[in-house]
């Protein structure tokens, strides 16, 4: 460059930087409002959730917890019992044992056949070429009508003595006079209708088995490796977390099960208390009863109990889930 040049570039003026930017050291003040306006707007689009919550959610909660300590009949107001309603729960009332224990052997039995009968289908349906999404769907709809109180009384007509099952198992040589007139079968006449509402996790299990690279088919089976060590080493490893969201999912929902128990007994839990799970006895007590203080308390067991399983759920799934993002393993 000239030194007329460098002359002429040292005249111009020089500009000075810009203040009250957002990276400057300064800033505007007018900048502020606007953001305030964005988080206005938030919540109020955020109103009607924290409404509902609030109203619909928390606050019979709070109510609920209260009356847990107090005797109320629903009529009378609530007289303060302090721990009573929990005292009385586990030394004096030896039904809501039985509901316990009818409750957990129903999550034991009927979780584990609904997730492996999900997973089965949607392996059968991931292999398939044709019509997937056809029997996708039908498959999924038994868990849309699965809660009704017509589905479950058309389950009791099933099951009871002369329905269909009872006169198939007849003709070939196997009679059970009804199922749910026998202590022993009744229970498991009300798992068989959890299972078979397996449509929900089926398609959660149908995405998770998309997911998974079929490299690793190919390249196991170049090493010789079969169907079965293929399920045991790629696909349960790598369906992993959606096996643990399926039984979690599955398992707080078995532990508040209600309307089929309710139909398949007409709301008594018989015969011999055989169905009567701990959700029915809820009901017996607060509403045939008029016990709903002791009631509430049985609801807040509940709610911590399901809390306490969850807790256990999650605290062992870091031996057997893998997430394929995690470095080194667990």
């Amino acid at each position: 460059m000239s030194t007329r040049a460098m002359d002429q570039t040292a005249a111009l003026p020089r500009q000075r930087p810009a203040t009250g930017t957002p990276t400057g050291p300064q800033s505007s003040p007018g900048k502020r409002r606007p953001k305030r306006e964005r988080e206005g707007a938030a919540w109020v689009f955020l109103s009607p959730w924290v409404l509902g919550a609030t109203v619909l959610t928390l606050l019979p909660m709070a109510v609920s917890l209260y009356l847990s300590f107090t005797d109320y009949d629903l009529f009378d107001p609530p007289s303060w019992v302090g721990l009573r309603n929990y005292t009385q729960m586990f030394t004096e009332d030896p039904r809501l044992l039985r509901s316990v224990g009818n409750t957990l052997l129903y999550v034991v039995v009927a979780v584990p056949l609904q997730l492996a009968l999900a997973l089965a289908v949607a392996l059968a349906l991931k292999s398939m070429k044709r019509g997937k999404a056809f029997y996708r769907s039908a498959f999924y709809a038994p868990s849309l009508l699965g809660a009704s109180m017509s589905i479950a009384l058309v389950w009791r007509a099933l099951f009871n003595d002369g329905g269909t099952v009872d006169n198939v198992l007849g003709s070939l040589g196997l009679h059970t006079g009804g199922w749910i007139n026998k202590p022993g079968w009744a229970l498991l006449s009300v798992a068989l209708l959890t299972v078979w509402q397996f449509g929900a996790p089926m398609v959660i299990f149908l995405a998770g088995l998309q997911q998974i690279p079929r490299e690793l088919y190919e390249a196991a089976s170049v090493d010789g490796a079969g169907r079965w060590r293929q399920f045991v080493s790629i696909t349960l490893p790598m369906l992993s977390p959606v096996l643990f969201f399926n039984l979690v999912l599955q398992t707080i929902q078995a532990f508040q099960v209600f309307t089929p128990a309710f139909a398949v007994s007409a709301g008594r839990g018989g015969p011999a208390d055989s169905t009567l799970f701990y959700t029915l006895y809820l009901y017996d007590r607060g509403f045939t009863a008029s016990h709903m203080g002791y009631a509430s308390a049985m609801a807040w067991v509940l709610l911590i109990a399901i809390g306490i399983v969850t807790a256990v759920l999650f605290r062992t799934s870091r031996s057997w889930v893998f997430y394929a993002n995690e470095e080194g393993g667990r």
